[in-house]
């Protein structure tokens, strides 16, 4: 309680919450309405299933560099020139609705690409930001409360998405979003941030490599981290799934697939708040045991219930994702040097892309032949295979010495 306190005492971290709220808010509602708007549009289910896919391999290309630029440059730069290029794009999209030109499939396209190519930049930067500049007895406090800030971000975006996507046209949501990426811009610039000098350590190049490098001497902790992300990948998946199984299967309208955001990110805030003390009182791998094994259960309970249960199974898929993210957070943060975070943490969001890759393709086969049920029990046996896989990888050698073994540099 003490190091949560001081952290929210501390004007860096009240700006960076600030800054994140306003762009979460005004993001999340133009990513609900784009995917809405294109699987209600003719066969829109197939074309957002394509962009999905396309948008997953331009992230899978595109990431490793990303990381590799997180370590090299000012994390703050790179958060401010990411909210720039969003704030004139989306005001672009948003005139031409003002001037009264229709929408079509290849302008959702386009600001579907914008909102995905910024969330691919954003949370690895904010990760490492993170870790950065705050000190290590914050970090489990840190990655609960901005846990518990996006997912109430997420929970405002949902309930105003439910509402606005009745009431206004896109131009109005993409001007709303707009004006919220100009508010984080205006916190960060008044971010107090100095880059820290870098810390020679084994790791001597700054290659995109590295993160392999480093990992790969450490495979039971390389083999726990990359499935405990499965989770993520579930979420991730099921932003495809669920429009179209609530369109398709429940026969739901607009403001439902709001109210499934909102309770969604409910689950995610009790996660958010009570995941610091689980992980300070059991560890943080335990936590992250305890979330795949909630989110495994909850999603392979979805094609069996009707609309009000499958709502509230979205609280237990997020306390799910969300205690395993947190503990997986404050664990990486934990046992890996701030110099090399970006090339890790890529490491793992491209892996984890290019299994969304290959699940997507599968998916989007299978949804266009009406099998969309059978995509859920798909994705129940990958989580209770991953499930397992964390469970041996524990008990084999996830262990400190493991984690701080040496990496032999190439000569």
């Amino acid at each position: 309680m003490f190091q949560i306190k001081n952290l929210y005492k501390d004007s860096r971290f009240r700006l960076i919450i600030s800054a994140n709220i306003a762009s979460s808010i005004g993001s999340g509602i133009t990513m609900i309405a784009i995917p809405w708007m294109l699987v209600s549009s003719d066969d829109g289910n197939k074309v957002f299933g394509f962009i999905t896919i396309g948008m997953t391999i331009l992230s899978f290309i595109l990431t490793p560099f990303i990381g590799n630029l997180v370590d090299k440059v000012s994390r703050k730069k790179l958060l401010i020139v990411s909210e720039i290029v969003c704030f004139v794009l989306l005001f672009i999209f948003s005139l031409l609705g003002f001037m009264g030109l229709p929408y079509e499939i290849w302008h959702y396209t386009i600001i579907y690409m914008i909102g995905s190519l910024y969330y691919t930049i954003f949370y690895p930067t904010m990760f490492a930001l993170n870790q950065e500049i705050f000190t290590k007895d914050h970090y489990k406090s840190l990655n609960g409360t901005m846990e518990v800030q996006g997912q109430l971000s997420s929970m405002i975006a949902g309930g105003l998405a439910s509402i606005l996507l009745m009431k206004w046209e896109l131009h109005y949501i993409l001007l709303l979003n707009t004006i919220s990426y100009g508010a984080a811009i205006f916190f960060y610039l008044k971010l107090p941030y100095v880059r820290l000098p870098t810390i020679k350590t084994e790791v001597v190049k700054s290659q995109v490599s590295e993160g392999i490098r480093y990992m790969l001497a450490r495979p039971a902790v390389f083999i726990f981290l990359l499935f405990s992300f499965m989770p993520f990948i579930g979420v991730m998946l099921t932003n495809y799934l669920f429009p179209v199984y609530l369109v398709d299967v429940l026969e739901a309208d607009a403001s439902v697939y709001g109210i499934e955001g909102m309770i969604y990110a409910i689950g995610a805030v009790i996660a958010g708040v009570f995941v610091p003390t689980l992980s300070s009182k059991f560890g943080n791998e335990k936590t992250i045991i305890f979330g795949i094994l909630v989110y495994t259960i909850a999603i392979s309970l979805i094609v069996f219930v009707d609309l009000p249960v499958y709502l509230s199974l979205m609280l237990f898929l997020a306390i799910g994702n969300s205690s395993t993210r947190v503990a997986r957070n404050s664990f990486l943060m934990d046992h890996i040097p701030n110099n090399i975070i970006g090339r890790v943490d890529s490491l793992f969001r491209t892996s984890g892309l290019l299994i969304r890759i290959l699940l997507l393709a599968l998916f989007t086969e299978m949804v266009s032949s009406d099998l969309i049920v059978y995509c859920f029990i798909v994705l129940s046996g990958i989580l209770m295979v991953s499930l397992s896989l964390v469970l041996i990888s524990l008990k084999k050698g996830v262990k400190e010495k493991e984690i701080n073994c040496p990496v032999i540099a190439n000569t």
